[in-house]
């Protein structure tokens, strides 16, 4: 790519984390509504989410895209390793919001930007200079006022929930390099995406038949596997949060991370909280306080302090 073309390329790489930010952050709404109207177990939800996202991807691959489907066999342990990492952070996540509730969980998620760069750093060797480390302060800062984080009734969850959350930041890293590196041996997002989802189906449904709840959030049986049984209400809304902002979010991550670092899209990601506190205005009447302005503040002037950096750098 010539510096003209890159140049010419970033505002767009840059507008699709923001989107893929913005859809990603209707998903803790669904997950909390769910688990607290039919108090599903948390990692069920998960396994039928990864369900109904591999069922979406693989009919829209085969309807547009049937090139897309096949996999050389050399790349299926790389990518069940690849869905392997993410069942251990989207059953995290998941489990963060049914523990903490979504302001916590979004808040100890985002600490992601911080564990990215870091690992980004050591894993791909990529550059974390002053410039990126004032990012992620400003980033995480804006995180924590946005959520609220800063009200001490906010933080009144356990121990147990205080640690799923965090595991769960240092998790959303790990996918986010993994996709990367993805991106780096010449996968197609919507491809990868189809095999992550449909090994995490897998790994949850194993999870989930273990007898006994032998794992926090599991299906205590094989009869709690149609949890929602006739009530075709909450089958329809764990459908659309996987056809919908799952697909779509995820979707658009996986091609940012072919477009920008690892670490450069994880910060733009943490513009979701703000997303997130727009769509509480908007939807449910919430308003604003002073600090989560300031948060939102926060978040964007790092975002746009990165934008500024790599203006700066000399293009490849």
């Amino acid at each position: 790519m010539s510096p003209h073309t890159h140049e010419a390329a970033a505002p767009r790489s840059y507008l699709l984390a923001l989107i893929s930010s913005a859809i990603l952050s209707t998903t803790a709404v669904f997950i909390r509504y769910l688990t607290e109207t039919y108090h599903i177990p948390p990692l069920l939800l998960a396994f039928w989410r990864s369900f109904f996202v591999t069922l979406t991807l693989l009919i829209g691959l085969r309807l547009f895209r049937t090139a897309l489907l096949p996999l050389p066999r050399r790349h299926l342990p790389y990518l069940a390793s690849y869905g392997l990492l993410f069942t251990v952070f989207n059953g995290l996540w998941t489990l963060s919001v049914a523990l903490n509730g979504a302001a916590v969980a979004t808040v100890l998620v985002y600490s992601s930007a911080a564990f990215t760069a870091l690992l980004a750093r050591w894993l791909l060797k990529e550059t974390l200079d002053a410039a990126k480390l004032a990012a992620v302060a400003f980033c995480l800062a804006g995180c924590i006022l946005v959520a609220n984080a800063l009200d001490p009734a906010a933080w009144s969850s356990n121990l147990a929930g205080i640690l799923t959350g965090t595991l769960a930041g240092l998790g959303y890293a790990g996918y986010s390099l993994m996709g990367r590196s993805a991106a780096q041996r010449g996968l197609n997002p919507w491809t990868t995406l189809l095999y992550v989802f449909g090994f995490a189906s897998f790994f949850f449904l194993l999870l989930n038949l273990l007898p006994g709840e032998k794992m926090l959030g599991t299906a205590v049986s094989a009869n709690d596997l149609l949890w929602f049984g006739n009530q075709w209400e909450g089958w329809g809304i764990v459908i659309l949060l996987a056809a919908g902002p799952t697909v779509m979010g995820f979707g658009l991550v996986n091609i940012s991370l072919t477009l920008l670092p690892a670490s450069v899209t994880n910060l733009i990601l943490t513009t979701e909280p703000v997303f997130t506190a727009v769509l509480a205005y908007l939807l449910l009447g919430e308003l604003l306080t002073t600090l989560q302005i300031i948060g939102s503040l926060l978040i964007l002037g790092g975002v746009l302090m990165l934008r500024w950096r790599r203006r700066r750098l000399p293009q490849p």
